[in-house]
């Protein structure tokens, strides 16, 4: 089971292909190794891993090994290690590929370094045609707010070789749609020398036949370059995708959120980013840090409800053992943090809507997912740009379904949208 993000997810995906040798299934009772690929990078992420952990133990067989790795053993190896004897098994963000040794040995065991994948093969999961490809681990950056440094450690790049290799061998498999992900995308190849290593990267992907679509997650705003706009505007194989969380809009927050970049820089390249034909732009934005005044409030409730961005996705403020944010003063309370979030969330529901009523009338090219979730006589289809799972998907209800496969290419003319996702008929 792997918990957290899609870079917890490929971890699992290599945890999967170590363990390729026994015999999977979804019934934990039946299990005889059940392995948790925990996240703790937020309270709410945290507190999903333990009650999860707990009722893994509660409705596992006798005799049977819990394992649990990732991002919260790491972070809280030893307390962990104490107070939970339900788990057999603690590993952290280093040992993935060694997972089946840990496992035949019962023992535990964290590396001294994070895991960086460069040869290891994966088990996929989750869809037929589209592929998550990390091309680094680890981050640079010192946000205020976020302790992923301190147990993931400073920017590790792999190196260009393997992650052309990586896809090629994916594409061998009938994968054709590639999400390339880091935490911070955009300074990918920086520890290497690689001033531009994401343009590089582009420029390799390019040449593999057999990739249809690629996108690219988590820009940095500091790091991302007006050069790298250019290149993914200019690209035929990845979109005019772009992912950058900017956190906040107002000078002050940005500087004690200590994001490297203002107002005025960070919107020069989003006004950038809007100029690119067919571009989608998402960002995150967190509410209720350390010293956000009602000024600063209104100030990201006027971009929410801009509608400058596509998609913009809110985060009530967590605080963070071992970041600096969890020491600084001038706090939201509670209840003002749960007020301007509930206000935020309403302005974004808003802005998503009319986002989506202007695509009525447009025709647009998707692939098929499968069957969807909402009714077994709908199709669930995503726009062959946008990205799976976050971006909204595109239900059809008006052809005949019965012949749509997952993974199959055309295109769709919107007829209507809801707050969150486009209906329409499948046109061939």
């Amino acid at each position: 089971m792997s918990l957290g993000c899609t870079k917890n997810l490929i971890d699992s995906e290599v945890m999967l292909a170590r363990l390729k040798g026994l015999e999977l299934t979804d019934e934990v009772g039946e299990a005889d190794v059940i392995v948790l690929n925990s996240c703790g990078f937020i309270d709410a992420a945290k507190e999903e891993s333990i009650n999860t952990i707990l009722s893994l133990h509660e409705a596992r067989k006798e005799g049977s090994l819990l394992v649990v790795a990732g991002c919260l053993t790491q972070r809280y190896q030893e307390e962990l290690q104490a107070e939970l004897p339900e788990v057999d098994i603690f590993t952290g963000v280093g040992d993935y590929a060694r997972i089946d040794a840990l496992i035949e040995q019962k023992m535990s065991g964290f590396s001294d370094q994070v895991f960086l994948q460069e040869s290891e093969e994966r088990v996929v999961t989750g869809s037929s045609f589209h592929a998550y490809v990390k091309i680094a681990e680890g981050c640079n950056q010192v946000c205020s707010f976020c302790a992923i440094p301190s147990f993931k450690g400073k920017l590790h790049s792999r190196s260009l070789t393997s992650i052309v290799k990586e896809v090629e061998r994916l594409v061998a498999q009938g994968f054709f749609d590639f999400s390339f992900i880091a935490q911070d995308s955009s300074s990918y190849g920086r520890d290497i020398g690689e001033a531009d290593g994401l343009i590089a990267l582009i420029e390799a992907v390019e040449k593999i036949e057999g990739v249809k679509r690629a996108r690219i997650l988590y820009l940095y705003p500091s790091t991302t370059s007006t050069a790298l706009i250019d290149r993914l505007a200019s690209s035929k194989v990845f979109a005019p995708y772009f992912d950058i969380p900017l956190q906040h809009v107002s000078d002050s927050m940005l500087k004690t959120m200590r994001r490297g970049l203002g107002r005025e820089a960070s919107f020069a390249l989003v006004e950038k980013m809007r100029a690119v034909p067919n571009s989608w732009l998402r960002t995150a934005f967190i509410v209720g840090h350390p010293g956000e005044s009602e000024a600063d409030f209104e100030a990201l409730c006027e971009v929410i409800a801009s509608g400058v961005f596509d998609m913009v996705s809110l985060f009530g403020f967590s605080d963070e053992e071992g970041t600096t944010a969890h020491d600084m003063a001038d706090r939201v309370d509670a209840k003002t943090l749960k007020a301007r979030l509930k206000k935020a969330e309403k302005l974004a529901k808003t802005a998503r809507k009319k986002r989506l009523k202007a695509f009525i009338g447009q025709t647009l090219p998707v692939v098929i997912e499968g069957e969807s979730d909402e009714h077994e006589f709908l199709i669930a289809a995503k726009h062959l740009d946008w990205a799976p799972e976050i971006d909204p998907q595109i239900l059809i209800n008006d052809s005949d379904v019965a012949g749509l496969k997952p993974g199959q290419i055309g295109e769709v003319i919107i007829t209507d949208a809801t707050d969150e996702q486009l209906i329409g008929r499948f046109l061939g």
